[in-house]
């Protein structure tokens, strides 16, 4: 300090504006990281209160758009393969944006470098990076980059992707370690999440085990069953698609008995042969089979046995809508299960029957019996007594009436054992049915024709149609089979047996020349075919289909 000599004390210079400016701009920066952490804590609390996984995710992006201030987010999740994407989600972009751009991602360039090498990126300018390649047409620019991964536990479940922090500015440090610090909250919310959606998906499928259970124990009808399988299992993993396919008796080919969803009127009834179809590898080898999106099915499938000791009853086959993800290992695991549990149930309620059809079945030999030895040899002995008793009487008309009740009760008597024979005698079942009879004549065709035919059986054809009819129908396609090969000249030939509860209706369909005006042995033929459907009451119909051909259809009603 110095002495101005009239008492006044004069104060060094000092630049009071500059430590003003300074202190406020500390305060500032003091101010703006607690608010930077608080937002943190609030973003890290309201990412663990989701538990629904795909809210979870998208709280993860909008979170970490807003922390770091940047334009665009996006979270990537790496797909089974661990080289690229299977899923990705954005904030930022509008949707006729993201429509524009295209599909998304699945992991080259920058995005793929951080799956390649899970550790934080940051860039001033993506396009300077060795690894990028550009943007799609319609994708908005983007300069600045930052990257951070996620990780569930000791896996990387994906990655965060941020780009163009606003006003221009460039990715710092702090920023990196902010969304660092999000992402390890965001792998412990990813956790909880899949937890929590594992242990509700094993819910799930306990209680559609014991809705089968139950149906099948109730008494239902297996057809029934088989319908419920496939809806429980569609409903549970969101599939679009869900078949279940039974044996046909000789084992070489499956029919679709029941399917729900997208294409299902156009596979139910189908017969699947065992090599060369996606149910065919998992009835064969005995366990779970993916597959990718065919003709047939939608997208990403799987088909898994319905087992039961050793032997397959069926094969439960599951299709996604093409572009969504495959189906997890989790998830073939739970259907595995699920499939299990309902071939035990449905191999129970067999045997439950089957006691239950010896229980009737004792119960018929002790009637037979008791009608045996005591209702027969009452009346054997009541006609007896009237027979001695017939020379005590004297009047002729009452000798008559004698003599008519013995001869009734010798009547009764060949009637009781009529029923007795038929109630010990067990009908058996017929070697074979419709559908082994169709199957075998649409192969044994085969050879004439020189391809073979196409085939599609839907409904009850084992159970619900008589022998009569049986053998009429094997009559009627072998004969329209045979014409085909002898006059059509047909490339292909399509043949279907469907009994929908009220008519049977066989169809053989093929694309050659078409019925000619003359010819009498393909007409007496034909008019054979008619006179076996008029006798059931049905019809026979031949026209021609649009393009060219011949359309045979057998009708008669069901009773």
């Amino acid at each position: 300090m110095e002495n101005t000599g009239d008492g006044a004390v004069r104060l060094p210079h000092l630049r009071l504006d500059e430590l003003l400016e300074e202190l406020q701009s500390r305060l500032d920066a003091a101010r703006g990281t607690r608010d930077r952490v608080h937002s943190l804590l609030e973003a890290v609390l309201s990412v663990g209160r989701e538990l629904d996984l795909e809210h979870v995710l998208r709280r993860i992006v909008e979170a970490a758009v807003v922390l770091v201030d940047a334009e665009y987010g996006a979270l990537g999740v790496i797909g089974p393969d661990g080289r690229t994407l299977s899923q990705f989600l954005t904030v930022g972009l509008s949707e006729d944006r993201i429509a524009a751009i295209g599909p998304h991602p699945s992991g080259h360039g920058i995005l793929g470098e951080l799956i390649r090498h899970p550790e934080p990126l940051r860039l001033p300018r993506i396009c300077e990076h060795a690894a990028s390649y550009g943007f799609p047409e319609g994708h908005p620019p983007m300069h600045s980059f930052l990257g951070v991964p996620i990780r569930v536990r000791d896996q990387v479940f994906g990655n965060l992707y941020l780009t163009e922090k606003h006003g221009g500015a460039q990715f710092e440090a702090e920023d990196e370690s902010v969304l660092s610090t999000l992402a390890v909250a965001a792998g412990v919310a990813i956790d909880n999440a899949r937890l929590y959606e594992e242990a509700t998906r094993r819910e799930q499928w306990l209680r559609a085990g014991a809705a089968v259970t139950n149906r099948l124990m109730s008494g239902s009808p297996p057809d029934d069953v088989i319908g419920l399988i496939a809806e429980l299992a569609q409903e549970i993993t969101g599939a679009a698609l869900a078949t279940v396919a039974l044996p046909v008796p000789q084992g070489d080919a499956l029919s679709v008995e029941v399917a729900v969803g997208d294409r299902a009127d156009g596979i139910r009834g189908r017969v699947l042969p065992v090599d060369g179809s996606l149910s065919g590898a998992a009835y064969t080898g005995g366990g779970p089979v993916h597959g990718s999106a065919t003709e047939s099915l939608p997208g990403p499938a799987v088909a898994v046995p319905v087992t039961s000791g050793d032997a397959v009853r069926g094969v439960l086959l599951l299709a996604r809508v093409k572009g969504q993800a495959e189906f997890s290992h989790e998830e073939t695991e739970h259907l595995a299960g699920f499939a299990g549990q309902a071939a035990l149930a449905m191999e129970l309620a067999e045997r439950r029957a089957d006691a239950q059809q010896i229980a009737l079945l004792e119960d018929r030999d002790r009637i037979a019996r008791d009608l045996h030895d005591l209702a027969i040899q009452r009346l054997f002995a009541t006609g007896m007594t009237l027979q001695s008793a017939d020379r005590f009487i004297d009047h002729p008309e009452a000798v008559e009436r004698v003599h008519r009740a013995v001869d009734d009760l010798d009547e009764t008597i060949k009637i009781i054992r009529s029923t007795i024979f038929g109630l010990r005698s067990r009908e058996a079942a017929p070697q074979h049915g419709l559908r082994t009879r169709v199957v075998q004549t649409v192969g044994e065709a085969g050879t004439l024709l020189g391809f073979a035919p196409s085939l599609r059986m839907e409904g009850l054809l084992d159970t619900q149609v008589p022998r009569p009819v049986v053998d009429d129908v094997v009559a009627v396609l072998g004969e329209a089979l045979a014409n085909v090969a002898r006059h059509a000249g047909a490339t292909t030939t399509d043949v279907s047996v469907v009994n929908d509860g009220h008519h049977l209706a066989l169809t053989v369909t093929d694309d050659g020349t078409g019925i000619p005006h003359t010819g009498h042995p393909r007409r007496s033929g034909l008019r054979n075919l008619a006179e076996r459907a008029s006798h059931h009451g049905g019809e026979l119909h031949l026209t021609t289909p649009e393009g060219g051909g011949t359309r045979l259809v057998w009708r008669i009603p069901v009773r």
